[in-house]
C-alpha cells in the first residue's frame, strides 16, 4: 500500500456485478492463460475462504503498530490512503500527525487555506494529492453535510479520489465490501494465483481487481481488515525481489511459489528513464530574507514557493529578474528526480545588496504568480518542495530553515 501507485481502475465498481476470472484453469469453461471466464469453481472458493482465514489470522497478531489504524473515522483514514500512495510509511508518520493535529476534521480542511494545506504538505511530494484532497474537502462539505461519503459510488465523485482510495475509505472506515488494488495488493495476488499477464495493462490489471473484488469477506471477516491484510502481506513479506516466503502465512497456497515463479511475478512493462530536465536558479539572500518565487497553480509544484529558476542560460534568468548576471557567483548543482524527470538545476547565488529596498519584482518566468522577499523566521510558513529546500542548501542559505 505504502511505496507503489495504484493500479488502473476496475472495469465496473459494484462487487459481485461482472464474470469472474478464471486464473490459471484447466477445466471446464476455461478461456486459457490467465483468461476470463465463469464465476469460480468450488475448489477455487475453498481456497479463497483459506487465504481469508489465514491471512486475517496473521494480520491479526503481525500487523504494524501504526497510527491510522488506531482509528477507524472516516476523515483520517482518507488522509492517510491519500498520503500513503507511493510514499514509504517512516516518511507519512510525522506528516500524518502535524496534518491532523493543525486540520483535525473536514471541515477545518475544507475552510483552511490552500497555503496552509500545502505547507502542512511540504517534503511530501506529489503535490497534486494536496490540491485534490483540499477540493474534495470542499464538495464534501457541500454535498455530503460536512462528512467524508461511505459509498465508493460517491467517494468517487470527490476530486482526486480513484477506485483505490475509494475502496480503502469505504472498507476500512465504514466496512463496505470494497476491493483495493495497489502495487502490493498485485504482487500478492499475481503470486498466490500465478498471474502473468502484466498487471499495469488493461487485462493484467482487469484480472487482479476482479480478483480482488471476489476475495472481498462476505460475512467471514472484516472487509478493511482484509484490505490491510493484503497490502500488508505486500509491505513486510511478500516483497519485490526476493519474497520472504518462509515467513508467510499463506505459503502453501501460492501457486507462484509452488511453481518456482513467485520471485519473478508480477510482470511489469519496464519504467522508462526519467527524461532529463536542465534549469537554472539564482538564489539572492541577505542575513534576514531571501528571494522566493510562487509557481501557479496549475502546473508542476502549483503553489509552492522556491528561489527563481528557468530554462535556459543563467543570464536570460538575471535579465528577467532585473539583476546584474556579474553579481552572481556559482553555487552548485542540484539533482532532484521526480517520475518521469531527471531534473538538473545549476545554483547560482549573490547578496541581496542593494536590491533589498526593491517593493516590487518582475515574475521570472511565465510559470510563477509572485515574487517576494520572504523573512527567514517566515520560511516555515510558505510551502516548499523538496527541491527548492536543496537549491536553497546548495547556496548555504538553509540553515535558518
Amino acid at each position: 500500500m505504502y511505496i507503489f501507485p495504484c493500479l488502473s481502475t476496475p472495469p465496473t465498481s459494484n462487487l459481485g456485478r461482472r464474470p469472474a476470472p478464471r486464473l490459471r484453469g484447466r477445466g471446464r469453461g476455461s478461456r486459457g492463460r490467465n483468461g476470463a471466464g465463469s464465476a469460480p469453481a468450488a475448489h477455487e472458493l475453498a481456497k479463497h475462504a483459506a487465504l481469508r482465514a489465514r491471512l486475517l489470522a496473521w494480520y491479526a497478531s503481525a500487523r504494524r503498530d501504526l497510527p491510522w489504524r488506531r482509528t477507524r473515522d472516516p476523515y483520517a483514514v482518507w488522509i492517510s490512503e491519500t498520503m500513503l500512495q507511493q510514499t514509504r510509511v517512516d516518511t507519512v508518520i510525522p506528516y500524518y500527525e502535524r496534518f491532523l493535529r493543525d486540520l483535525p476534521t473536514l471541515g477545518h480542511l475544507a475552510e483552511a487555506p490552500q497555503e496552509q494545506v500545502l505547507g502542512l504538505w511540504s517534503g511530501l511530494g506529489y503535490y497534486r494529492r494536496a490540491r485534490m484532497l483540499h477540493a474534495a474537502a470542499k464538495q464534501a462539505a457541500v454535498n455530503h453535510a460536512g462528512a467524508v461519503p461511505s459509498e465508493v459510488e460517491d467517494l468517487r465523485k470527490l476530486a482526486g479520489i480513484g477506485a483505490y482510495t475509494a475502496g480503502a475509505v469505504a472498507s476500512i472506515a465504514f466496512g463496505r465490501r470494497a476491493a483495493v488494488v495497489d502495487g502490493n495488493v498485485a504482487r500478492v495476488l499475481a503470486r498466490v494465483f500465478a498471474i502473468e499477464d502484466d498487471v499495469k495493462a488493461a487485462r493484467g490489471s482487469g484480472l487482479v481487481w476482479r480478483l480482488a473484488e471476489q476475495l472481498v469477506p462476505d460475512g467471514d471477516g472484516d472487509p478493511g481488515d482484509w484490505n490491510q491484510s493484503l497490502m500488508e502481506l505486500g509491505a513486510t513479506v511478500c516483497v519485490p525481489r526476493e519474497p520472504r516466503c518462509d515467513g508467510c502465512p499463506v505459503r502453501d497456497l501460492c501457486e507462484g511459489k509452488r511453481r518456482g515463479i513467485a520471485s519473478t511475478l508480477p510482470r511489469v512493462t519496464p519504467k522508462k528513464a526519467p527524461i532529463p530536465v536542465r534549469r537554472v536558479a539564482i538564489v539572492l539572500a541577505s542575513e534576514r530574507a531571501v528571494l522566493l518565487a510562487r509557481r501557479r497553480g496549475d502546473g508542476l509544484f502549483g503553489g509552492l514557493w522556491e528561489p527563481p529558476t528557468g530554462d535556459g542560460e543563467m543570464t536570460a534568468l538575471a535579465s528577467r529578474l532585473g539583476i546584474d548576471a556579474g553579481a552572481l557567483e556559482p553555487a552548485g548543482e542540484v539533482v532532484h528526480v521526480l517520475s518521469h524527470r531527471r531534473m538538473q538545476i545549476e545554483v547560482a547565488r549573490a547578496p541581496l545588496g542593494r536590491w533589498a529596498r526593491r517593493k516590487r519584482w518582475p515574475l521570472p518566468g511565465p510559470e510563477y504568480d509572485a515574487v517576494e522577499l520572504v523573512r527567514f523566521e517566515d520560511l516555515a510558513k510558505r510551502p516548499q518542495a523538496a527541491l527548492s529546500r536543496k537549491v536553497l542548501a546548495v547556496a548555504d542559505v538553509a540553515a535558518p530553515l
